[in-house]
C-alpha cells in the first residue's frame, strides 16, 4: 500500500487535533494525539458530511474526551471515531490508518481521503 506523509508527530499537541487540508481530489483529514498515537479521520460528520470543525484545529470537546461535530454537537469516541450521542448515534467517522514511524513522521495511505 502507497502512503503518504501527513506531518510530524510534533505539529500535533499531544492531547489536541490538527485538522489537514485536502490536496486536490481529496477532502480534509484531521488527527488527534494521544502520547505517541495518532487516530486520524476524514473531516466530514456522517449525520449530512459537513466539517467537524467550525474554527481551526476545534475537533474536540473543552476537555479533550471526545472528538465534537461544531455544527451538531455530536459527540465521537477518539480510539475509534464511534457516534457516541447527537443525530448520527451509532454511526462511525471515516478512520484513516495512521502509523508514526522512528523517525516521528505520521504516515497516512497515499489515497486517504479520495
Amino acid at each position: 500500500m502507497s502512503r503518504r506523509p501527513l506531518c510530524r508527530l510534533e505539529d500535533i499537541p499531544d492531547g489536541q487535533a490538527k485538522g489537514f487540508s485536502p490536496a486536490a481530489g481529496f477532502v480534509g483529514l484531521f488527527a488527534v494525539r494521544q502520547g505517541g498515537r495518532v487516530f486520524a479521520y476524514v473531516n466530514a460528520c456522517p449525520h449530512i458530511g459537513v466539517a467537524l470543525d467550525i474554527m481551526p484545529d476545534r475537533f474536540l470537546n473543552h476537555r479533550g474526551t471526545a472528538i465534537i461535530c461544531a455544527l451538531h454537537g455530536a459527540s465521537f469516541r477518539i480510539e475509534d471515531g464511534f457516534c457516541t450521542q447527537g443525530p448520527c448515534a451509532g454511526d462511525t467517522l471515516e478512520a484513516v490508518p495512521a502509523e508514526v514511524d522512528e523517525d516521528g513522521t505520521v504516515w497516512v495511505p497515499e489515497d486517504a481521503g479520495a
